[in-house]
């Protein structure tokens, strides 16, 4: 069982394992830095004049034992690589993320383009943004200007930092990593089922579902609004007194015992938000390709028996089915290695410890970073696999660019018919 202090933080796509909780730490730093409750304070104007100043690097500060007294960000990241991809590379992400993403919304809520998977894809999109929205203020004020050896005060600040860099993103990448297992079982069934999915995959239900999910992800994460509490302090901090925010645990975090919440909330974590929808991601995807490859094969018998019209309908089932299965790779790739070490994780901080945390931090922070770089990417694979979303686009988009409606796309052939299992999921 872990003791208190060897529990680490990792609530967000955006977090690592480097900020470990020490409660009840009321500590004078030698030569460096004096922390004082704030409200049992008094002081002197001039008791600066009495104390011995020494400006440490970040480094030797980040390695003392006394290193998460007060919040800083330059000790809860490894900043040597924190700061060039959150601060520099990331608002460049940032910006191809929101165009690409409020895009791929645009696009897909297009009325003729309203379908249950369309309706899924869009809210993966809409999440993905929002996981990057929220911290991005942040990730400016702390990495791109260079404010994160900074203490960060006052308390709103704090639970500001707190809630818009760990929480919420958690919550909306939770609800994406749902959303994309949605998705594919969605898939499964229009393929592997047809006749259920008329019943299943309805509008309404799916509408539901994205709901369920919804509140699933925030009730999830709603423990974290309420368990850390921020306290004020002064320090002396560079030669003068400086408000900071002390970070403790919530009291009724004690009661439980940190023991018993953090191992609930990461083997929630892990069996729920990682290994099992990862686990079905794979399964599923393998389901897919062979359904596809069989589809295929009948689309090859069709084509020899000159049924034109329903080899066109397989031809555009299994683009669509390809295409997902694509859009679940790419997501697979970068969530594994942050299921990984998360499992990694709970090993070492229950049973043994087998993390070297210095390495662990630096493969959390790149595999994070790596979501990061995935979001605008389904956008170029609904451009680049989906004949449907390319002609959409370039009508709302480029002047002069008018797709035929008769016949010329599958959507426009098929968008004022009775809606079937098969073109509900043409994109």
């Amino acid at each position: 069982m872990a003791a208190p202090n060897e529990w680490t933080d990792y609530f967000s796509p955006e977090q690592n394992y480097s900020k470990t909780f020490k409660p009840g730490i009321d500590i004078t730093f030698p030569n460096d830095i004096i922390d004082v409750p704030r409200l049992n304070y008094s002081f002197n104007e001039n008791a600066t004049d009495s104390l011995e100043y020494s400006n440490f690097t970040s480094e030797d500060y980040c390695s003392s034992n006394h290193s998460h007294v007060y919040l800083n960000v330059t000790c809860e990241f490894p900043i040597n690589y924190a700061e060039p991809m959150y601060g520099y590379i990331a608002p460049f992400l940032l910006a191809t993320t929101t165009v690409a993403n409020t895009l791929i919304v645009v696009v897909l809520s297009r009325r003729h383009m309203r379908t249950p998977t369309n309706v899924v894809l869009m809210a993966m999109a809409l999440c993905d943004m929002f996981t990057m929205l929220f911290p991005a203020p942040w990730l400016f004020y702390m990495y791109t200007f260079g404010n994160h050896y900074k203490p960060l005060s006052p308390v709103r600040a704090c639970q500001a930092w707190h809630y818009m860099n760990e929480v919420i993103p958690a919550m909306f990448h939770t609800a994406s990593i749902w959303l994309t297992l949605a998705l594919a079982v969605q898939r499964y069934i229009y393929v592997c089922h047809a006749p259920v999915a008329r019943t299943w995959c309805t509008m309404p239900r799916v509408k539901k579902c994205l709901i369920y999910i919804g509140i699933a992800a925030f009730l999830h994460q709603l423990p974290r609004f309420f368990d850390h509490q921020y306290v004020p302090h002064v320090t002396v901090w560079r030669g003068h007194f400086e408000e900071v925010c002390r970070v403790q645990m919530a009291p009724w975090v004690h009661t439980l015992s940190l023991d018993a919440y953090f191992i609930t909330y990461f083997a929630f974590r892990v069996l729920f938000v990682h290994l099992i929808p990862c686990t079905s991601l794979v399964v599923l995807n393998v389901l897919l390709f062979r359904a596809m490859r069989t589809a295929q094969i009948n689309r090859q018998k069709l084509f020899k028996e000159n049924r034109k019209s329903e080899c066109k309908r397989l031809r555009d089932s299994n683009c669509t089915t390809l295409m997902l299965i694509v859009v679940v790779t790419v997501f697979l790739m970068v969530e594994i290695p942050v299921a990984v070490v998360t499992i990694l994780h709970i090993i070492s901080s229950t049973l043994v410890e087998i993390l070297d945390y210095h390495i662990a931090n630096i493969l959390i922070l790149i595999t994070n970073f790596f979501i990061i770089v995935s979001y605008p990417i389904n956008f170029a694979i609904y451009c680049g696999m989906s004949r449907q979303f390319r002609e959409t686009f370039k009508e709302l988009f480029i002047r002069g660019a008018v797709t035929s409606r008769n016949g010329g796309s599958s959507r426009y052939s098929l968008v004022n018919g009775p809606r079937t299992c098969t073109n509900e999921t043409v994109l």
